[in-house]
């Protein structure tokens, strides 16, 4: 073959021109053999790491499969055929198959299945001899000979070996048939001698030795053979040996072991849905995976395909609607068997008595059926060589199990469904999958609308909007609900949704994202103040002594069809049986936060665990489809699941645990979202100084702005969660703590309306602790985000009654931010002069307090009124003095605040260029996370542009500004709008 080329079948290597490239050493061979068999498709760093490594991977895991990635990768550059790719998936080797010695010796096995060998005439026989031999002779020892770890050599290897002895078999049999009995009769001999107990070998060994006359040393080996079964395994050997040893007996030889000529064509499948609703693009899907590869002859052999998912997302009602549906793609017939993988027995259906329901379906006569699975296994797989059929596996529980079960037929299909990922099967059958998610609102909806008629969802649009909700996209509980309606016609929807109130709050409850207030027009505003700790030993438990959320409701109840398999309860708890305990516990646990998703860092405090063992569980349970990755590192489950882990929880962990759990993972948000908010504003934030995290907390690695934006922005959603759930249990501390720690996030975000929800929460648990100074700061984020929600005089009555809590506490810094928030009140309502009367005031308590931050913060305050107020010479004046502090600070949120004002004045005196070179300035720091403050920054400039005859240019900034605005501030996009279509109107 020209150019490179690739090998498995022997030592692993890299070859060129006759010659061995690489790699160097066992574990780069490793890392290239499973990149090899996935060719084309990206294989996952955690799969390489197991592969390498096992259970016990070092820390350094992930750093040195990046390095033996670097180092393939440059000893494969010069090569444009082959390309090591790079994805969000893992690491893919674009190489075409054919480069692949495994992949030829399989093409050239399939070739001589197509060749008619043993039925065609003698022509096709020599040529499936031809390209056997072929096959066979890319063999260079035992596969994967040299590789690092006991993953490769386990669990692929033999697949891969039972490959080539079924091969050297088909070989040897149509030799047989030839006629060159002295030659397969030598090379029967060895191998016997090397698998003593494979009974299809000893069988070839004793018909070859009875034509080349030599019957007596036949009737030995049987004894032999015979023997070494009783001592080995206590048995006796195979119906197949047993007839030829009697036919040898009898002076015949004209039972050869070849397979029973048998004429059935079984349709086993289960009756289609007439109700099948939705998943057109997962049909698709399959009908993508299972059509030969174009330029492929259609008899080819097609790779298993798997069907993936969750309990109850409709895995079978899938397979087996698609099977019907391409049923004529496979005219000798369909088999199915349910595996039992997931089920009430606990026991899964052994593979042996799923060939025999096989066999049986092929009308095998019971005594041509050997009595060892290896004997049954050949047998079936024979009687499929010539045929093309379909083979539904069902509900299967991991690959040992399917293994045993899948043709070797050219023509021939198996289908599997199981809630197990059967990565093996992936590695080592070269199996495509096809992961099932759940159905979206409009597939929910229509599933609804099939089963109960248009005119009953029509009726109650809100009740079904309700049980789409609720049902969280998974097809069993909606048909289950469905169900329900059908045998009570006369009840409203709305009854039959009321015992669908899972426990405890979800994770949409309170104001969510909805329409966000852009920040107002004038003077600077963020978080200041004093030291506001906790009151210590107060609050901080469940009240009641609960770690849970006490709802008496079972939200699972109402999701019972009358039987196990459409039990909503009892469906998830076949996958949660099949879990380590280890797994299941984490599983538990993480039902106690009512939020969308979890880290690995927040599973770890959650457990109480080190972060590879989390990392460890988490897999198990995505593994099992009990949780999904959504992004690396972050698992999510859907509210059916999270209600039954609650559930569990409650049932099998005590009390302490839970309060225990609950308190770590409220500390590592706690914690975490300190860390990061004093990364995004070193100055302007509470001053939080929360009590020590309890052992087994695990802090996010947080270590720079951009850092903490992502973190924020990955977890706010599951913080807003965390607020409301620990103020729900008494959790008063961490509830206020976390408010004040995302208010820097909410605040530059825009997210008025969760800044003021989490605020409402944090003001009535700062009261049950009875902590001033927490009340105060309370306030005072709430105060902030009802201005950028336009309730102005409900802003002013928080703000002085957080100005009373910081006196009483002699906080000088807290008074001031009051009274600065204070004076963008009266900015808002053009009183000028009394804004800049409460900025003096501020000065001065900021200055006593020794506050440089907030001096400069006012002074740009200050500043700004005397802009308003037409007096630009101390404008620039005190907004210099502001601009000096900030700098001598590295205070660039106060900096990018003052270049804002300094490009404000200039345009009011006229100095349009110098305007727009501040604005763009303080637009450095006001972009991506500062989305509010960068939407007034951005319409300032565009007028600018535009007052400086950059009329292009200003259009396309106000533009931008507008997108901005009508997203974060929709009731102010409006006046923006009109001054757009103003510019486009010739008479404007």
């Amino acid at each position: 073959m020209d150019g490179v080329e690739f090998r498995l079948l022997g030592p692993v290597g890299v070859w060129h021109a006759g010659r061995r490239l690489g790699p160097a050493t066992a574990q780069q061979r490793t890392v290239l053999a499973m990149l090899l068999l996935e060719a084309g498709r990206p294989v996952p760093v955690t799969r390489l790491v197991s592969a390498l490594w096992g259970a016990e991977s070092p820390e350094s895991a992930r750093n040195a499969v990046q390095g033996h990635i670097s180092r393939l990768r440059r000893l494969l550059a010069p090569y444009e055929e082959v390309e090591l790719v790079t994805s969000a998936h893992g690491y893919c080797l674009a190489v075409a198959r054919d480069r692949i010695d495994l992949f030829r010796f399989r093409e050239l096995v399939r070739e001589a299945g197509n060749a008619g060998g043993e039925t065609g005439g003698e022509g096709g026989a020599e040529r499936a001899i031809g390209l056997l031999r072929a096959g066979l002779a890319l063999w260079q020892g035992t596969a994967l000979a040299d590789v690092a770890g006991r993953w490769l050599p386990d669990v692929v290897v033999p697949g891969i070996e039972e490959e080539r002895l079924a091969a050297l078999e088909r070989r040897l049999a149509l030799d047989l048939r030839q006629g060159r009995h002295q030659e397969a009769a030598a090379e029967l001999t060895a191998l016997v001698g090397e698998h003593p107990l494979r009974e299809r070998l000893v069988s070839l060994l004793m018909t070859a030795l009875l034509r080349c006359d030599r019957r007596t040393e036949a009737l030995a080996v049987f004894r032999r053979v015979r023997r070494r079964f009783a001592e080995e395994l206590g048995i006796e050997p195979g119906e197949e040996l047993q007839r030829l040893h009697q036919a040898i007996l009898a002076g015949r030889d004209d039972l050869t072991g070849t397979a029973p000529a048998v004429v059935a064509v079984p349709r086993h499948l289960p009756p289609d849905t007439e109700l099948f609703t939705a998943r057109e693009e997962e049909l698709a899907t399959l009908d993508r995976l299972t059509l030969p590869a174009p330029g492929t002859a259609a008899a080819h052999a097609m790779a298993p395909c798997v069907i993936t998912g969750t309990g109850g997302v409709g895995k079978t009602t899938l397979a087996v609607h698609w099977a019907h549906r391409v049923s004529d793609r496979f005219p000798d017939g369909q088999l199915y068997v349910n595996l039992q993988g997931y089920g009430p027995t606990h026991i899964a259906r052994p593979p042996g008595e799923a060939v025999r329901l096989f066999l049986d379906a092929l009308r095998v006569p019971s005594e041509l059926v050997g009595a060892t699975l290896e004997a049954q296994v050949g047998l079936y797989r024979s009687l499929l060589a010539e045929r093309r059929m379909l083979i539904l596996l069902d509900n299967a529980l991991d690959s040992d199990q399917v293994r045993p079960l899948l043709p070797n037929a050219p023509g021939c299909l198996a289908l599997i469904t199981s809630r197990a990922e059967l990565t093996g099967l992936v590695a080592a059958e070269g199996a495509r999958t096809l992961s099932l998610g759940l159905f979206s609102p409009e597939h929910s909806r229509l599933l609804l609308t099939r089963r109960l008629g248009v005119d009953k969802v029509d009726a109650e649009p809100r009740a079904v909007d309700d049980i789409v909700s609720r049902c969280a996209g998974l097809p069993l509980a909606l048909a289950i609900v469905a169900a329900r309606a059908q045998t009570r016609p006369s009840f409203p929807l709305g009854t039959l949704i009321s015992g669908l109130d899972g426990p405890g709050d979800g994770p949409e409850d309170g104001p969510g994202d909805g329409p966000e207030d852009g920040p107002e027009d004038g003077p600077e505003d963020g978080p200041a103040g004093g030291d506001a700790q906790g009151v210590e030993g107060r609050g901080e438990g469940p009240r009641g002594g609960r770690a849970d959320s006490g709802d008496s409701a079972d939200g699972l109840d109402v999701f019972d069809g009358g039987d196990a398999s459409t039990n909503m309860r009892t469906v998830l708890s076949w996958s949660y049986r099949a879990l380590t305990p280890d797994a299941a516990r984490l599983f538990r646990l993480c039902g106690l936060l009512p939020a969308p998703e979890i880290s690995t860092a927040a599973a770890a405090s959650l457990a109480g665990i080190p972060v590879r063992q989390a990392q460890r569980l988490l897999t198990e349970l995505t593994r099992a489809n009990l949780a999904v990755e959504r992004t690396p590192g972050r698992y999510g489950r859907h509210d059916l699941l999270r209600a039954y882990a609650e559930e569990l929880t409650r049932l099998h962990d005590s009390e302490a645990e839970r309060h225990e759990a609950l308190h770590r993972l409220l500390d590592h948000y706690l914690h975490s979202a300190c860390l990061g908010d004093r990364l995004l504003d070193l100055y302007h934030r509470v001053p939080l100084t929360p009590t020590p995290p309890r052992p087994g907390v695990v802090v996010s690695r947080i270590t720079d702005r951009a850092q903490s934006e992502a973190w924020f922005g990955r977890e706010h959603r599951t913080l807003l969660a965390a607020i409301r759930h620990a103020a729900r249990l008494g959790f008063d501390r961490h509830a206020w703590q976390l408010a004040g720690a995302c208010w820097g996030f909410l605040s530059q975000e825009g997210r008025s309306d969760d800044q003021a929800a989490v605020h409402h929460i944090a003001l009535e648990a700062a009261a049950r602790l009875d902590d001033p100074a927490a009340q105060a700061h309370a306030h005072v984020g709430l105060a902030q985000a009802l201005i950028r929600l336009g309730q102005d005089a409900t802003s002013d009555a928080h703000l002085r009654a957080a100005q009373d809590l910081f006196g009483g506490q002699d906080d000088a810094a807290g008074q001031a931010i009051c009274l600065i928030y204070r004076s963008v009140i009266e900015d808002r309502r053009g009183r000028y002069d009394e804004g800049l009367r409460l900025s003096d005031q501020a000065l001065r308590l900021c200055r006593a307090a020794g506050d440089r931050a907030g001096e400069g913060r006012v002074l740009n305050n200050i500043g700004w009124f005397h802009a308003q107020l037409g007096a630009y010479g101390e404008a620039l004046r005190r907004c210099e003095e502001a601009l000096a502090i900030h700098r001598e600070l590295h205070d660039l949120p106060g900096e990018s605040a003052t270049l804002d004002s300094l490009g404000h004045i200039h345009h009011l005196l006229g100095q349009y260029e110098q305007a727009i070179s501040y604005y763009r300035g303080s637009l450095a720091w006001r972009r991506g996370g500062k989305r509010a403050l960068g939407a007034r920054t951005l319409r300032r400039l565009g007028e600018a542009q535009l007052a400086a005859g950059r009329l292009r240019e200003g259009r396309s900034t106000l533009q931008r500004a507008l997108a901005l605005t009508a997203e974060l501030a929709p009731g102010d996009a409006d006046a923006l709008r009109a001054r757009l279509a103003g510019l486009d109107d010739p008479a404007g």
